[in-house]
């Protein structure tokens, strides 16, 4: 819950201001009290008077306008906050955060506060991938700035593709994660998760049977001792928890274009079974069966991620963790992986089919780091997140 908690609550200006009622009737179910900042641009779509009638507070909009200005109204606004969040945060204003600039109440507040902010991206899908948008991002995540979505969708503008702002009780939360205290609080972890998806063509891919359970109890436990998480996905079955920032993804070079984007980050823990190949000429049409018999596949080898990443010379998370799913030999070909890639610590688990860990509700693993192996009993993949979630911890304090 949130009582006792103060959200300052800037609303941009674009369609989805109309959740931030509901969002703001809810933080209020919780406890939190809840102090508006409205746009210009946001009140075309929302009005003040049912913001201040929900916040139950005074709706803040023009720089000039604070009570006692003179006594630098909008540095305390800023400033007596646990948490600012941004909902919707436009393209207009994620830019103006980025470079630094401070012509409204909304980005003045947000270039003069030393709260941590969390913002919920809203717009359309062009805007979202636009490069300029995308180098916004990458500047945003570096100064330290939190994220809840954008999910992909349709859009008002009657377009489809990722740029819908986050549900209500994923922003919830996000902001209940991020006010979390516990041993990882302000600390930033990677975890990626899932099966990747390599097209042959538009209706068949190469893939696995990793539902992503276990990527997913892991970034769960460990916002739940207080981290920011971002958690990137291939198409698992398994959704994505609540409380953390989600990248979904569907090939390998997808995957690693979003774990650069990401950096840089404190921990890493590359949990996904991506694949090792994909097909270096995937067809574009439907393949036909046809009498000149099986169609010929060429494979190329995809990016290693976690090598990659390991390898850095600089931006280099502190803690690298690779995952190791193995039929045989499972403990020599764990270990020799971790030389291998370089990575930190290598959680090795054995997946043959008499197991029944893939895809399963239980894991059993063993950590391997340069001090050794050490076995954990089999137990729920929950488990296993919380002990691994716990042992970072140690690790950094």
């Amino acid at each position: 819950m949130l009582g006792s908690k103060h959200i300052l609550l800037i609303i941009g200006g674009g369609i989805a201001a109309y959740k931030a009622l509901d969002l703001i009737r809810r933080l209020r179910e919780r406890g939190a009290t809840v102090t508006p900042v409205l746009s210009r641009a946001g009140s075309e779509f929302v009005t003040p008077l049912s913001v201040s009638a929900l916040a139950g507070r005074k709706v803040f909009s023009d720089l000039f306008d604070l009570t006692a200005e003179s006594e630098m109204g909008h540095i305390e606004l800023s400033r007596s906050a646990d948490l600012i969040v941004v909902a919707p945060a436009t393209a207009d204003l994620m830019a103006k955060m980025a470079q630094g600039q401070a012509n409204d109440l909304a980005s003045t507040l947000l270039l003069a506060t030393d709260t941590p902010v969390l913002i919920a991206p809203a717009m359309n899908v062009r805007m979202w991938q636009h490069p300029a948008t995308q180098r916004n991002i990458e500047v945003l995540r570096k100064d330290g700035i939190g994220f809840v979505g954008p999910n992909e969708g349709d859009m008002a503008c009657g377009e489809h593709g990722p740029g819908r702002m986050a549900e209500v009780p994923e922003i919830i939360a996000s902001i209940e994660a991020a006010l979390r205290e516990g041993p990882l609080t302000g600390r930033r972890v990677l975890v990626t998760s899932g099966p990747t998806h390599e097209p042959i063509d538009p209706v068949r891919y190469i893939a696995n049977r990793s539902s992503g359970a276990q990527g997913t109890a892991i970034a769960r436990a460990l916002a739940a001792l207080g981290a920011e998480v971002i958690f990137i996905t291939g198409p698992a079955t398994v959704p994505p928890p609540e409380g953390v920032s989600v990248i979904r993804v569907e090939t390998a070079k997808e995957m690693l274009a979003a774990v650069e984007t990401t950096l840089p980050v404190e921990v890493a823990i590359f949990a996904a079974a991506v694949a090792d190949w994909h097909v270096s000429s995937a067809s574009d049409q439907k393949i036909k069966k046809t009498k000149a018999g099986l169609p010929r596949l060429e494979f190329a080898e995809n990016p290693d991620i976690l090598a990659t990443v390991a390898g850095m010379v600089t931006g280099r998370p502190g803690l690298v963790i690779g995952f190791a799913a193995e039929t045989d030999d499972v403990i020599e070909n764990a270990t020799a992986k971790r030389a291998r890639k370089g990575c930190d610590w290598i959680i090795a688990n054995d997946v043959s089919h008499a197991t029944g860990i893939m895809g399963g509700s239980e894991n059993a693993v063993t950590l391997i780091t340069a001090a050794g192996a050490e076995d954990w009993p089999r137990m729920g993949k929950d488990q296993v997140a919380r002990q691994l979630a716990e042992r970072i911890a140690k690790a950094l304090a």
